[in-house]
């Protein structure tokens, strides 16, 4: 029989830790083993597209340990921000958009990658009374893109993508007229409005807009002093006017009608008082 050495129990736990610890590693290891960058890739865009993007950005990143000069570095590149983007870690995703479009400029598939950039804004683009700094991003990206590549067939997509978050844009600022008109802030309130139909013309919202501008002016000349009640009230028939103009089929124009002839008979009353 053979007499072990007695460590005691301190230099024995130091042992099992060693033990764990080696063995984790081995685990690690054996989870994630590549001998190339094309393995290394290969794996990671396999991952990619089972939909498994956390396991894909292990092995994508992988790829990068052989250095960024090989073939497979722009491919692994690409699908490294994809699978950022799959898995919503869109600044991330963002920032490798942007390296591939820097380090890979010859690459064909540059367009793409750049347009793919302008999705990460867009899927961070937040509900309309939120802050839009990402918003606003999405749109120049999708704007130097469609002005970049004029041909490219993604372009029409990327308009519509445009359209989409100025509705949201504009949406954010009708609301804040809004917000002005229940503070009783009228004058603020119809800048608000015309300020929605002077930026967002071609939103669903530019009619209601100018609908809005007519009828706050009115209220700010009502509380006006009797010398500027006048043009205060000529301000919401030019808003009149521009609306039958630019919205004659507009839902909102017989609303804007009734207020019309309140506003003259108004006037016409101021008319004959003075």
């Amino acid at each position: 029989m053979v007499d072990l050495p007695s460590y005691g129990p301190f230099r024995i736990g130091l042992i099992g830790a060693a033990l764990v610890f080696t063995l984790g590693g081995c685990g690690s290891s054996s989870r994630l083993n590549y001998d190339s960058p094309q393995d290394a890739f290969e794996r990671g865009k396999e991952y990619y597209d089972q939909g498994d993007f956390s396991r894909a950005v292990d092995y994508l990143q992988g790829a990068f340990d052989f250095g960024r000069t090989h073939q497979w570095a722009a491919d692994a590149q690409l699908y490294l921000a994809r699978s950022y983007r799959g898995n919503k870690e869109y600044l991330l995703a963002a920032n490798e958009f942007a390296r591939f479009t820097q380090i890979y400029r010859s690459d064909p598939r540059v367009p793409d990658a750049e347009y793919e950039l302008a999705l990460t804004y867009f899927d961070r683009s937040p509900a309309f009374n939120m802050d839009q700094t990402d918003t606003e991003r999405a749109i120049n990206q999708f704007r130097l893109f469609s002005n970049r590549y004029s041909e490219h067939p993604l372009v029409l997509e990327a308009q519509q993508r445009i359209r989409e978050l100025r509705e949201k844009l504009a949406r954010k600022l009708f609301d804040v007229g809004k917000l002005y008109e229940k503070r009783r802030l009228y004058q603020a309130a119809a800048l608000s409005f015309e300020s929605v139909f002077d930026t967002y013309y071609d939103s669903t919202w530019a009619d209601d807009a100018l609908l809005g501008a007519m009828s706050m002016y009115f209220e700010y000349g009502k509380q006006s002093v009797e010398g500027r009640q006048s043009e205060r009230f000529q301000m919401a028939i030019d808003n009149y006017d521009r609306l039958i103009q630019i919205f004659p089929d507009s839902p909102v124009v017989k609303d804007a009608e009734a207020l019309y002839r309140v506003i003259n008979q108004t006037m016409e009353d101021l008319r004959q008082g003075s």
